[in-house]
């Protein structure tokens, strides 16, 4: 019997966005050996799309072995079913319906392919190698672009029956509130805590006050960066926009807290660059709608994963996640 040497065994992480895709060589230990991205939305086909993948690949899984090295490969993707290995009528991706993509990956790679959605696999990479190590019970949420979220509950994530369970972003926390621009449902948690939700939040509360640093700004070009620019400069009205954000997710977070007892919710994505400016609120309102016996018993943290690679490291987690 032959032992393997685990140093020399690797996965292909993979992380497919609504515009770009970033892929990387990951060992056990977490690191990512080697990484390059192609874009998303200049395949209308998912089948030239994989074989300009692989083209990519190729001649970095050359250079870190040979096929026996190669563990499996890891996607994260909108919409990906783990149970079925599908990606099922993402919005934000060029391929339309149902695909079966674990099965076109492994057909093209001639290795076992596993996929789950990006905050999932987000969630799996801060367990094996950020700042969710050992932890079995925690809540990863994505404030990017919308709202992501990955719940895992004695050390597994959760599936549900069909595989999508964990869209927190979509839960309401303001009944009859904001409309959606995407699902159209009215109060959601990524129409007010996501990027594109502060944009919406800051765009109207600038027009209320006329001055506001943030109308120095056109139009297009307030988002969640202008308005932390202002915020750090003490602009009312911007800290104003992220303190509401807060209290939004605060609220969000203790119903989430109150249904799953997480040991900690790790926050990651462009939006918690804003800091304290966001999680002071968001940890206010968060305890403040908490049950006593809930109460100070739950961490909010930042992830600790390089923004650049947690996509890649998350997806190679999927590969070793038994």
């Amino acid at each position: 019997m032959s032992l393997i040497d685990l140093s020399k065994q690797v996965a292909l992480g993979v992380d497919i966005g609504g515009t770009n895709t970033k892929f990387g060589i990951v060992n056990h230990r977490g690191e990512v050996l080697d990484k390059g991205n192609l874009k998303t939305d200049a395949y209308d086909k998912v089948e030239d799309f994989i074989d300009a993948l692989y083209e990519h690949v190729a001649p970095l899984m050359e250079k870190h072995g040979t096929e026996k090295h190669f563990d499996g490969i890891g996607v994260g993707a909108p919409n990906a079913n783990y149970y079925k290995g599908t990606i099922e009528l993402a919005p934000n991706l060029p391929w339309k319906g149902v695909i079966p993509f674990a099965e076109l990956m492994t057909a093209k790679f001639n290795l076992p392919c596993t996929v789950t959605n990006d905050a999932n696999a987000a969630a799996l990479g801060e367990m094996l190698f950020g700042a969710a190590r050992g932890m079995k019970d925690f809540i990863m949420i994505t404030l990017g672009t919308g709202v992501g979220s990955g719940i895992i509950a004695n050390g597994n994530l959760i599936y549900g029956h069909d595989g999508f369970a964990g869209e927190l972003g979509h839960t309401i926390v303001k009944p009859g509130g904001r409309k959606h621009w995407s699902t159209g449902s009215e109060g959601s948690l990524e129409a007010y805590a996501s990027a594109t939700g502060i944009t919406i939040t800051a765009k109207k509360m600038r027009a209320e006050f006329p001055e506001s640093m943030l109308n120095q700004y056109p139009e297009d070009e307030i988002n969640s960066k202008t308005v932390y620019e202002c915020a750090m400069k003490e602009d009312p009205i911007a800290i104003e926009v992220f303190r509401y954000t807060g209290q939004k997710l605060g609220e969000a977070l203790a119903n989430f807290v109150m249904f799953s007892s997480p040991q900690a919710i790790l926050l990651f994505g462009g939006v918690i660059k804003a800091g304290d400016f966001i999680l002071k609120p968001a940890k206010l309102h968060m305890e403040r709608n908490l049950l006593p016996i809930f109460r100070n018993k739950v961490q909010l943290v930042f992830s600790e994963l390089d923004e650049a690679d947690a996509a890649i490291l998350g997806a190679s987690a999927l590969v070793w996640e038994k």
